[in-house]
């Protein structure tokens, strides 16, 4: 039975740290935190991703970051659910 316990309390807390995974908002992360942060984006797409909305203003929808070279939809589906806009 202790056995059993200790197995589920891991299985549990593998779950929960899914549950809990940082989301990053694109309107006011740095460059650092949106590297280390999202899938296939390193410091330069990072970067440009900061210029944009710097320039043009915060982001209305995920597709928006499209417009920013290198970032097309796979890039943005690998991390929808990490990304928030608010």
């Amino acid at each position: 039975m202790k056995k059993f316990k200790t197995f589920l309390f891991i299985v549990l807390f593998s779950f929960s740290s899914l549950l809990y995974a940082a989301q990053v908002n694109i309107n006011t992360a740095d460059a650092d935190t949106l590297s280390s942060e999202l899938s296939g984006i390193g410091q330069s797409k990072a970067e440009a991703i900061v210029a944009y909305r710097e320039q043009h203003g915060p982001y209305k929808q995920l597709e928006d970051l499209t417009n920013v070279k290198g970032i097309g939809i796979a890039t943005i589906e690998k991390n929808k659910t990490k990304i928030t806009l608010e």
